[in-house]
């Protein structure tokens, strides 16, 4: 007897149904087959749905069983094809009773069994619903650990704790109910900031062009000698980024549904990624790859920030792999079986030593670095890397009286939730002006958008020139710093980017 069931193939993002046709043979050697450029995992399948059968209380037949995964030509990987190739074996070996009604072209089956018949959690449900909600009438059945993902698009989705229960469910002895939709909105919630700029002592130049890279999606870069504050204000600057869009958080959450990333009975993401690799992080580790392409740390920090600790010791491949994606917003991954592409918005944030061992220019301790080692060290970050960072911030030793203050309550210091009321209301101002467009952040403008957003007086621009005709900018930095002074402009909520503001976007261009 032969029975199809519908299942999905994740190529990067890209959702493709897959049938699972599955045939039991009166005729022919006992056997278990599995067709359809089926990787390793999804070939190991026929022992975890063997046992899993068999411990469900159901009989294995032993006859000669055929899977095929069609379309052929579409790479299978992963363990999500356990349930539907297990279900179409008990339907073509004549288990369930004849009066089951299955509406198989609208069910969609996606999970891992382990050998005693349960679901495990399963990567790319989310996909999945994406997917099932163009076709009108779908019914989900999933795991119950990975159900919550689709529970934020409005269709049928059943939890299946076992692959018994899933039966009983069928055969009408005990129903599965469907979750409960929820809405995306009331899915995202806010959380504290894990540190708060008024923690920081000292440091105001470098709180204020944290402001203005959260406020534009400028990139940053802060260098100073070690226990300066560089890292707690990289951890700061999550706390004070607008919280995710209902939109935002759907994209976001897309990727980490595929990485298998959200933890068991997770719905959405609810805050903007922060991601922080070490610096022994690969290229594939840090863009994305492998033989089945999956998202990188860019990906994964995709609308929030990527923080690089000590950028230069990370290796020298690795970080110009990061041109593409600081340029384009996308990484894409090309194999000779085809490509995949992933987004990569993300705001850089990256902080270095002034030398090798830290302590060039500190006012009470001695450097011990050679001239040689310490023009090796800056070297290891090239200039086309450098010339895509927006903001260059010194971030100084901190006298001891600063410090000890810093411990009191000071009135005066600016809070991450003053920050974050700024930085919304200048993001406010730049989705009123990008409303029809593909754009939102100043630093996402491309030179027409530019030419047409940014205004410049005389004044400033006679300014910008002088400044890039005497320090040689590239014309990439001269548009950079125009992007800039267009966010410090919306921060001080003016219509057109006036000298203040073009001579304070130059002095975060400084070169390292």
């Amino acid at each position: 007897m032969l029975t199809k069931i519908r299942s999905t193939a994740n190529i990067g993002l890209t959702t493709i149904p897959i049938d699972v046709e599955v045939d039991v043979a009166t005729a022919g050697f006992p056997g278990f087959t599995i067709v359809g450029l089926a990787s390793k995992a999804v070939e190991e399948a026929r022992e975890r749905v063997k046992t899993a059968i068999i411990n469900s209380g159901f009989d294995f037949p032993p006859k000669k069983i055929t899977v095929n995964l069609a379309p052929a030509d579409i790479p299978k990987d992963g363990a999500a094809y356990d349930l539907p190739i297990a279900v179409g074996i008990l339907i073509a070996s004549e288990q369930l009773p004849d009066e089951i009604v299955f509406d198989l072209k609208k069910q969609f089956f996606y999970g891992e069994l382990s050998l005693d018949g349960t679901l495990r959690p399963t990567r790319g449900v989310l996909l999945l619903a994406l997917f099932a909600k163009n076709i009108t009438g779908s019914q989900l059945f999933v795991p119950e650990a990975s159900a919550n993902e689709a529970s934020v698009i409005n269709i049928p989705v059943y939890p299946i704790p076992t692959l018994h229960r899933l039966i009983q469910h069928f055969v009408k002895t005990k129903p599965i109910d469907t979750l409960s939709y929820l809405p995306i909105k009331d899915a995202l919630d806010s959380e504290p900031p894990e540190f708060d700029l008024s923690e920081i002592a000292g440091q105001e130049q470098a709180k204020r062009a944290i402001i203005i890279a959260a406020s534009g999606g400028h990139n940053m870069l802060m260098f100073g000698p070690p226990g300066t504050g560089k890292t707690m204000l990289a951890r700061a600057l999550p706390g004070i980024l607008p919280p995710l869009t209902e939109q935002e958080a759907l994209e976001v959450t897309r990727i980490y549904s595929i990485s298998g990333l959200l933890p068991p009975g997770a719905s959405l993401v609810t805050k903007r990624p922060f991601r922080a690799p070490h610096h022994g992080v690969s290229t594939v580790g840090l863009i994305g790859g492998g033989s089945n392409p999956m998202p990188g740390e860019v990906s994964l920090a995709h609308l929030g920030v990527l923080f690089l600790d000590e950028m230069p010791e990370f290796p020298r491949s690795a970080l110009e792999s990061l041109r593409q994606p600081m340029e384009d917003g996308t990484v894409e991954i090309v194999r000779v079986a085809g490509h995949v592409r992933y987004p990569a918005s993300f705001t850089l944030l990256s902080a270095i030593n002034p030398c090798p061992c830290g302590y060039l220019g500190h006012p009470k301790r001695t450097c011990t670095c050679s001239e040689r080692q310490i023009a090796r060290y800056r070297h290891r970050i090239s200039g086309p890397i450098l010339d895509r960072i927006d903001l260059h911030v010194s971030v100084s030793v901190i006298a001891v009286d600063k410090l000890s203050q810093s411990l009191k309550n000071n009135p005066n210091a600016i809070t991450s939730c003053q920050a974050k009321k700024m930085v919304m209301d200048a993001r406010e101002v730049q989705t009123k002006r990008f409303a029809n467009t593909k754009i939102y952040t100043n630093s996402q403008m491309k030179n027409k958008d530019v030419k047409r957003f940014c205004i410049l007086t005389p004044e400033s621009e006679n300014i910008l020139k002088l400044a890039s005709e005497t320090y040689n900018f590239s014309a990439r930095s001269y548009i950079r710093m125009i992007k800039v002074a267009r966010t410090i402009a919306d921060l001080d909520h003016k219509k057109d980017i006036l000298p203040i503001h073009v001579a304070e976007a130059l002095q975060y261009k400084q070169m390292v």
